[in-house]
């Protein structure tokens, strides 16, 4: 019989040393990886089961140190920290790949038309505002009254930035329009963050020594992590969000996204764009059929060169 694995080990941390690169990317791979999201309610149960157990100093027979952190990282991943509740799916960490990759993507592909940007904005604002209530603070609980004040300011804020630089970039080079929806999450970031947290800003958030042992609330140190949290999640959207209008601007002044489409005799450049400026959705470059003619069937045939 294997021995049986020691009470000692610490799973309130990271399994991984967080003073390296290594181990900060391994810790976060795990608290992110989606595939927790399609875990069933049985199987986070008996992970929540296994932890609390642990933390107990009661060890189940046969657990193993892998199968330990497993459970410990299952349990993070869907239990909040400091109520032990059960988190809402789209807000936890595991989901934030596949929800913001959706979202950003379709910010940056429909941000040409109002209804677009008032429509994507405010669906953005409302999955930061979900996530933003699932993370909140266990000592520092959120009212319905503060939820709503800082969703709909948050809203309000993102969807005036970015109407307002739409209509000022009209007549600027086009890429500055791509980044129009980066600016309006940076912009909603700083009033949405502030707002969820501003119970932690008025009476502080625990600070603890360096054994775990509570010493009392700081405000200072609320300020701060707030500030960090603005900064951070406004450095998240940044490779996603002012990358690709770099990339996309330049490919569309080159002739990888373009085809020529013979309309009868003649040979036509078409750029393949959208009507929000990616390419794709433009079929063998018809945009009026109207404009085609019918070719007789030899001249189907005869595969003679454009401008012949």
């Amino acid at each position: 019989m294997p021995p049986s694995l020691p009470a000692t080990i610490n799973i309130r941390e990271p399994r991984w040393d967080q003073s390296t690169f290594q181990g900060r990317a391994k810790h976060f791979f795990m608290v992110t990886d989606p595939r927790n999201l399609l875990l069933s309610g049985a199987t986070l149960e008996e992970a929540r089961r296994v932890v609390e157990d642990y933390r107990a100093g009661t060890v189940p027979p046969g657990l193993t140190e892998d199968q330990l952190w497993r459970a410990k990282y299952i349990y993070d991943s869907a239990f909040h920290p400091d109520t032990g509740e059960k988190m809402l799916l789209v807000g936890r960490m595991s989901a934030q790949v596949p929800m913001n990759m959706t979202i950003t993507g379709c910010m940056l592909t429909f941000y040409r038309t109002t209804p677009a940007v008032l429509f994507w904005q405010w669906v953005n604002q409302s999955f930061n505002a979900i996530v933003n209530y699932t993370n909140r603070s266990g000592d520092a609980p959120i009212t319905p009254s503060q939820l709503g004040t800082a969703y709909v300011s948050a809203t309000t804020g993102a969807v005036v930035t970015a109407l307002g630089l739409k209509s000022l970039t009209k007549h600027l080079p086009a890429i500055i329009g791509r980044y129009v929806p980066f600016a309006a999450v940076a912009a909603a970031n700083c009033i949405n963050i502030p707002l969820m947290r501003q119970r932690e800003l008025k009476l502080g958030i625990p600070v603890t020594d360096e054994n775990g042992n509570r010493l009392g609330e700081s405000t200072a140190a609320a300020q701060k992590a707030i500030f960090q949290v603005v900064v951070s999640r406004i450095g998240m959207a940044a490779p996603a969000m002012a990358i690709p209008p770099v990339i996309m601007n330049a490919l569309e002044k080159r002739a990888f996204l373009k085809v020529v489409v013979v309309l009868g005799r003649e040979a036509v450049p078409v750029p393949q764009r959208s009507p929000a400026g990616w390419p794709g959705w433009t079929l063998l470059g018809v945009r009026n059929p109207t404009v085609l003619r019918a070719l007789p069937a030899e001249k189907l045939n005869a595969r003679e060169p454009p401008g012949a």
